[in-house]
């Protein structure tokens, strides 16, 4: 069964880093590209980053760009997103989606809180 385990949430202060991992298995995980979502109380959940099949390939929201940094690990199965100058907005329920042929599964979240 597919598993997206996402870690390294928890308290940031403003201006501070935080890497976010997603843990990945029950799939081939080098048939699958990966995209972090987040998603903050009373919003819809929008895209942050997207990785293809491989980390050349990756593109960022505007919000994301120059801040986030997505990347993965195909021999950890592990994809991560790097987040630096970490600003309140930023507070939000981040998630991991994989995609690709069979699969098409979101993880259950880690909660990113960004105090002023």
């Amino acid at each position: 069964q597919v598993q997206l385990v996402e870690s390294g949430g928890g308290l940031v202060q403003s201006g501070g880093s935080r890497t976010l991992s997603c843990a990945a298995s029950g799939f081939t995980f080098a048939n699958a590209v990966f995209s972090w979502y987040r998603q903050a109380p009373g919003k819809e959940r929008e895209l942050v980053a997207h990785i293809g099949f491989t980390g050349d390939a990756t593109s960022y929201e505007h919000f994301a760009q120059g801040r986030f940094t997505i990347s993965r690990d195909n021999t950890r199965h592990t994809v991560y997103l790097q987040m630096n100058n970490l600003k309140p907005e930023d507070t939000a329920v981040y998630y991991c989606r994989a995609s690709g042929l069979g699969v098409d599964d979101w993880g259950k979240g880690t909660l990113v809180t960004i105090s002023s």
